[in-house]
């Protein structure tokens, strides 16, 4: 059997199932440790704090509190903005964990709600929303302080008792790939996410910046410059060809 340059040794299946065996046991101690680590999380304290801070929605101003719909428990993600840009220029990061994140039923069905905070003011957001197609709740959170306003891109955990509210919980950078399921499911693959960070074998491609394939052009190439989108525009109806991100950062 031969090994193509840039490809898995070829093998039979006897010997393939040796070497998955022995990464299996490297993966139950990797889940095990995960495991451990949100048994650990659960035991963080969490910070009180008012939740009758005002929001704003579709339906204009509504306290926090409204977001948990009634349930105990609530995970937010905090989507960056940039004021007077249109879609295309918005951020591709954030566009990834929202555009996974679309619907939360599964979330509900466990008791937990889920929204999208912002702090772009909500004339622009909402016809962004209506662009992206994004079912889940979208509220604007200009001018509030954290927990509810604050840094963006962030994933962040509240807890309800009554009429109190708790934050418990909050993350970012590769914290928020929990979120991202394509993620996961590249770091299956032979060539993984396709970055230059990532450790690959002799020979294999060299990879290229991290987050290279979230923004591309019309005709589907991947770049970050002023012909770019974040990937999921493209599928949206009207999404026209673009040669400025209507930004200048």
């Amino acid at each position: 059997m031969t090994n193509a340059p840039g490809r898995p040794s070829v093998v039979d299946r006897a010997t393939w199932q040796t070497a998955r065996d022995e990464l299996l046991i490297r993966e139950k101690a990797h889940t095990r440790e995960g495991d451990a680590i949100a048994a650990a999380r659960r035991r963080l304290p969490m910070v009180e704090f008012d939740g009758t801070v005002e929001i704003v929605g579709p339906d204009g101003p509504i306290p926090f509190l409204d977001l948990f719909q009634g349930r105990d428990e609530l995970v937010v993600y905090k989507h960056m903005w940039h004021d007077g840009v249109p879609p295309h220029g918005q951020c591709p990061g954030c566009t990834t964990t929202a555009w996974h994140a679309r619907d939360a039923v599964y979330l509900n069905a466990r008791g937990v709600s889920f929204a999208v905070l912002t702090t772009g003011p909500w004339d622009e957001v909402a016809p962004f929303v209506e662009f992206m197609g994004y079912t889940e709740p979208w509220y604007s959170v200009r001018g509030l302080d954290e927990p509810i306003g604050g840094d963006m891109g962030y994933l962040t955990c509240f807890l309800r008792d009554g009429d109190r509210v708790f934050l418990t919980y909050s993350t970012t950078g590769r914290g928020n790939e929990p979120a991202n399921g394509s993620l996961g499911l590249l770091d299956m693959t032979p060539y993984g996410r396709g970055e230059a960070w990532e450790d690959k074998p002799d020979g294999w491609p060299e990879g290229r910046a991290s987050c290279w394939f979230w923004s591309s052009d019309a005709d589907g190439n991947a770049t970050w410059g002023a012909t770019g989108r974040p990937v999921p525009q493209w599928t949206r109806p009207g999404a026209t060809r673009v040669d400025s991100p209507g930004r200048h950062h």
